[in-house]
């Protein structure tokens, strides 16, 4: 039986180490057909089972690149994080290529400016991303983090004891932090939309948007 593909397209990830490896099996998971170049014949071996296509080339060869037809890709990854160069000359064949959306993993601000610098259109900073959002998880009242570029955070928090026994309209959250309860969820049931009746218990969990340091404020409270 063929697998459901909720996003059905196919897309190129380059270096199967820790990071390009995490992101090509979450890809395959959502429905991408994922093809991937890997040097190392042992890891290309091992995920060729696992993934539409995996190639054992060397992807700063514009000759061997071809074997892949990178332009035939919309998206391509690039998840080489161990050789700067390897990462800049493969990221140069894909811009080359034509490919229209390049995503490529950077290990340092100089990495990251020259990626940019030859085409790259987005650039991330696994190991730094990953390190944010666990300062924000460890006080243990956090259970999901999403920061955006400007400062607004969605998250998923433990109501504070101010909250608990009290619907949304009586404890006023969004007037006294500025932040909104966006929904509310409790083990076993579903997911539902705040409303100001919503009665709020010490088991729930909060999805909680605003501004990063409002909800920072909000999640400190015993």
């Amino acid at each position: 039986m063929s697998k459901h593909r909720l996003f059905d397209e196919d897309v190129l990830v380059i270096g199967l180490g820790r990071f390009g490896a995490a992101a090509a099996m979450e890809m395959d998971r959502l429905g991408y057909r994922v093809h991937a170049i890997e040097s190392d014949t042992a890891l290309a071996e091992r995920f060729s089972r696992k993934l539409m296509r995996v190639l054992s080339i060397d992807a700063t060869d514009p000759e061997a690149m071809r074997q892949a037809k990178p332009g035939s890709f919309r998206v391509a990854v690039v998840g080489i994080g161990t050789s700067i160069e390897g990462s800049l000359l493969t990221a140069g064949n894909l811009v080359d290529a034509g490919v229209a959306s390049i995503w490529a993993k950077a290990v340092s601000g100089e990495h990251a400016r020259l990626l940019e610098r030859i085409g790259v259109h987005h650039v991330i900073f696994p190991e730094a991303e990953s390190g944010s959002r666990v300062a924000h998880l460890v006080n243990g009242r956090m259970q999901g983090y999403i920061e955006f570029e400007d400062g607004y955070a969605i998250v998923k928090m433990s109501p504070p004891q101010e909250m608990i026994g009290f619907t949304l309209a009586e404890s006023d959250i969004r007037k006294r932090y500025g932040v909104t309860i966006v929904g509310i969820k409790a083990p076993g049931e579903d997911f539902t939309h705040a409303v100001p009746d919503t009665k709020v218990g010490e088991h729930h969990r909060l999805i909680v948007s605003g501004p990063s340091q409002l909800i920072e404020q909000l999640a400190a409270r015993p």
